[in-house]
């Protein structure tokens, strides 16, 4: 056993004052005169015997009254066997630094109390000890570093965009200890403990040679009004038309007061306003109408007033008006009305149909290329779409029913390793939609519950090998795609195993149709919308033939100018600026001889939900004997916070104290009733 306060020993010596005072009590006598004398001695005996007997208990209840008071303010804790520190233990203090903890508690915010913890701690630590300082951003020192350096660190250290879930931060320091080959480390956990970033159980091989010491930092009232998302409800931002934007807006907590306003400026220009109007869900969704003369790329920006937190309060859309985009249609037969009015049905797109027999020879100014209700292919249009896919384009394929596969396959061999094997008469559903695939993932915020995937009535059953890189979009339940893509060089091929008409199933009037011929457009431009989350892995693309490091993306912006993370993708770059910016804002995207294009980031939304876990909870679920579970005023070195994690013994000495104050006033209570009749 070890003593926080060990000077608080000294104070023992008064223990000396109650056996002075018992001693000189003992030496007073009171003479007592009795009309007879036969029993004198017979009561003498009695008293005094009663009399030592009450003394000696007083005495002890008195002795062990001041040891257990004594006790309290020297503040024992077990050491559980530890070796004394010498000095050279690393402290490692991960300090959440992430947009939660911008939560206020009283006037001050929990990032702030959890740094001025921290504070504390490095200075009550033995002196030589090294400290690792981990947040959300990169490390300060991959090396630990003396307390001088570790304030000044955390002196820096502010809140920061990007999050961390907690098998990250594990991970990292792990990476840390075996870099530099430091066997065992405390590891002193400074966070709001959100339940999005923290496991509910823990992983053993992060835990390896660490001393894990949970400190929540919490706030008992918790309020936060936020746009969760946004998004159009056309593909296509019109110009000189009315554009409808949907805003999703939530409460975490309590409700405010005052009633919000929605805010909407567009190039920072205020176009209209709404106030939310929350269900019971508190969720709101608001459409906004709008409009814009100009064209190019537009910059919408979206406010909530909400005076509790703000990082959260401001949702960033870039959207590029009038994007002109050139559409081939090649027909075996007739033109198909459902391709026709589904390009028709927006602005900026010019389709162009013609019979496939005169197909151009070169598709390199077309952003998409549809070859429909096709029976046959032969080896030069396989060859000619093979180039187009070389360049970087689009193509989609809508075969027409037929019996002789082999027209087919010929044209379809010059692509890829792509074959036709057979045909599946019977009337089936897609069962399956890959929600990952970029016809998916970048189009709907949110798939409408219950809904109805199509139908076909026939479908070929395709198969294809390695090099043509499958990938199933909608599925049937035995497996076989309905609509798969296929990569076999940069462009994308899209190939449905049944008929774009009603004759072959619902697909071209079904949910799905117009935006997935929509997207399959603009793969091969680059995006026309951008609401991009800063930390995320979700690239942006850009259209960019024969890039090197001579004409590598740019990101401009605030005063910046960095190269971010960028990797060759069909015809162009997909550039992740989500990791490269910490900031949210908008951004431009630049490279030499191209185009530019505008860019928003936005910060996580999943720090606004503000759902913790409570103490209660973390003990629970995160149990063992390198694992303790401490309190602000807790912090400080291991051997110090030894004992917290339980019922500590400062106070069982509080108690024991206590109780042997009661004691002493029983006993003393006791002396002062009347004689019994015996004595009289």
């Amino acid at each position: 056993m070890s003593f926080l306060y060990p000077l608080f020993l000294i104070a023992g010596l008064s223990l000396a004052i109650p056996v002075l005072i018992h001693l000189f009590n003992l030496r007073r006598y009171k003479t007592v005169f009795f009309p007879h004398t036969r029993f004198l001695k017979n009561i003498q005996l009695n008293s005094r015997r009663q009399s030592q007997v009450r003394y000696k208990w007083l005495l002890a209840a008195r002795l062990l009254f001041l040891l257990f008071l004594i006790l309290a303010f020297a503040q024992p804790f077990f050491n559980n066997s530890r070796k004394k520190d010498t000095g050279h233990h690393v402290q490692v203090i991960y300090l959440d630094n992430s947009n939660s903890m911008s939560v206020k508690k009283g006037t001050r915010t929990l990032f702030d109390i959890a740094r001025s913890a921290a504070e504390k701690q490095i200075k009550e630590a033995p002196a030589g000890t090294q400290f690792l300082l981990v947040t959300n951003d990169k490390p300060v020192s991959y090396q630990p570093i003396p307390a001088d350096r570790m304030l000044t660190a955390l002196g820096n250290t502010d809140i920061s965009a990007v999050g961390k879930t907690a098998e990250q931060v594990l991970a990292g320091v792990q990476s840390l200890l075996q870099n530099e080959a430091i066997p065992a480390a405390d590891l002193y956990y400074y966070s709001d403990f959100q339940q999005n970033a923290f496991a509910a159980k823990q992983d053993p091989a992060l835990m390896k040679n660490l001393d894990f010491y949970g400190v929540p930092v919490q706030s008992e009232e918790k309020q936060n009004l936020f746009i969760d998302t946004a998004y159009l409800l056309s593909p296509v931002l019109q110009t000189g038309q009315t554009n409808q934007l949907v805003v999703h807006t939530r409460i975490a907590g309590k409700a405010p007061k005052d009633n919000p306003v929605l805010q909407l400026e567009v190039n920072g220009q205020v176009k209209t306003a709404a106030s939310p109007v929350f269900n019971d869900k508190n969720e709101s969704f608001d459409t906004l109408a709008f409009q814009v003369n100009d064209a190019g790329w537009q910059r919408l920006s979206l406010t909530v007033n909400d005076a509790a937190i703000r990082f959260d309060d401001t949702f960033r859309i870039t959207a590029r008006s009038t994007p002109s985009l050139s559409i081939l249609v090649l027909n075996e037969g007739q033109t198909n009305p459902y391709i026709q009015a589904a390009f028709r049905a927006y602005n900026g797109f010019r389709i162009t149909q013609t019979d496939i027999a005169a197909a151009p020879a070169d598709f390199k100014q077309y952003n998409l290329v549809i070859v429909n209700d096709i029976t046959r292919m032969n080896a030069a249009l396989g060859k000619s779409l093979g180039t187009a896919l070389q360049q970087g384009q689009s193509i989609c394929i809508f075969p027409g029913k037929t019996n002789n596969y082999n027209e087919l396959n010929e044209g379809l061999q010059q692509i890829g390793d792509i074959r036709i094997d057979g045909k599946d008469t019977a009337v089936q559903t897609a069962t399956s939609l890959q929600q990952g695939s970029d016809l998916v993932k970048d189009l709907f915020e949110k798939l409408p519950e219950n809904v109805q995937l199509p139908q076909a009535n026939w479908h070929y059953l395709i198969h294809a090998g390695i090099s043509a890189n499958q990938q199933s979009i909608l599925s049937f339940r035995n497996g076989d795609p309905f609509l798969a893509k296929y990569t076999p060089a940069k462009g994308a091929l899209y190939i449905c195993a049944t008929s774009a008409d009603l004759q072959a199933g619902n697909f071209p009037g079904s949910y799905f149709f117009v935006p997935f011929l929509y997207q399959m457009a603009v793969q091969s431009r680059g995006g026309d919308v951008y609401a991009l989350t800063t930390g995320s892995t979700q690239p942006a693309y850009l259209p960019l033939i024969n890039a090197d490091e001579r004409n590598m993306v740019h990101l401009y912006g605030n005063n910046l100018d960095i190269i971010p993370a960028q990797r060759p993708s069909g015809a162009g770059l997909d550039v992740f600026a989500g990791q490269a910016v910490k900031t949210a804002g908008f951004y431009t995207l630049a490279a030499p001889g191209s185009d530019t294009a505008a860019i928003a980031l936005n910060t996580d939304r999943a720090e606004s939900m503000l759902e913790v876990w409570s103490p209660a909870a973390l003990q629970n679920q995160w149990k063992g004997d390198h694992i303790k579970w401490l309190e602000l005023k807790d912090t400080g070195t291991a051997e110090q916070a030894g004992n917290t994690g339980g019922f500590p013994l400062w106070k069982v000495c509080v108690i024991l104290a206590l109780f042997m104050l009661a004691a002493e006033t029983f006993m003393l209570a006791g002396s002062f009733r009347k004689p019994t009749v015996a004595t009289q």
